[in-house]
């Protein structure tokens, strides 16, 4: 019998790291709570393939990933643990979008960095936290590869910064202004227009709502999930 249930929780093990591997996440059961820990972290890879040795999370994974979270019944929150350097603008902000419109509780813990197309990511949920030593890079959006030098082309950059501006203050405290002139500065990133900000600068501001760790973010959800299930009840 003890062999037995070696073997039972052996190939449960087996099967939960091999879903981490797969998903990036983890079902996690604890005080009549069920909670999905979902991680962004690399770079976020859009309709282009990034090199090989590359960290990356892939937008067509999570989409349909977030659609089977909302979905569950059994599933009562979403746990974001995000450590990004940003990546496909697109890729991030349908993500964002995805997240900001799900019914299910959702926090959002920022450990390490959560740059460029990751601020969007990080203000998405219901609340949203970040660790001190973190830091948010925020920047203009930008392109490689072979640029059109036309009016049409600064107006649509001009527009899809718009798009990020106007996601992040109305899932956030920090008005328009503020981040626009914190996009650019000049004094902080060589070579680029930008600032660089951590986790007390990023609350102070109104960026994030809370300077904090896994336990802080754990309990932010654990009793929106209380709170959610007796409004049901």
């Amino acid at each position: 019998m003890d062999e037995i249930k070696e073997n039972e929780s052996s190939n449960e093990m087996s099967d939960e790291l091999e879903y981490i591997i797969k998903s990036g996440g983890v079902i996690a059961k604890g005080g009549g709570e069920t909670i999905h820990c979902m991680s962004i972290i690399g770079q976020i890879e859009g309709h282009y393939l990034l090199p090989q040795g590359q960290k990356a999370t892939k937008y067509e994974h999570l989409i349909p990933l977030l659609v089977s979270i909302e979905q569950s019944d059994e599933i009562d929150g979403l746990l974001i643990i995000l450590n990004t350097m940003g990546g496909d603008v697109e890729a991030g902000l349908a993500i964002a979008e995805m997240i900001a419109s799900m019914k299910k509780p959702s926090v959002s813990l920022v450990l390490g960095g959560g740059h460029s197309i990751g601020v969007p990511l990080a203000v998405c949920a219901c609340k949203s936290f970040i660790v001190p030593s973190a830091t948010m890079t925020i920047h203009p959006v930008r392109i490689s590869g072979t640029v059109v030098g036309s009016p049409q082309t600064f107006y649509y950059f001009e527009r899809m910064q718009e798009r990020i501006t106007a996601f992040v203050t109305s899932h956030s405290k920090i008005d328009a202004k503020t981040f626009h002139d914190m996009m650019m500065k000049t004094d902080q990133i060589a070579t680029d227009t930008g600032s660089i900000i951590d986790g007390y600068e990023a609350q102070k501001c109104g960026l994030i709502d809370c300077v904090g760790g896994l336990k802080d973010a754990l309990f932010a959800l654990n009793e929106m999930i209380k709170e959610r299930k007796e409004e049901k009840s």
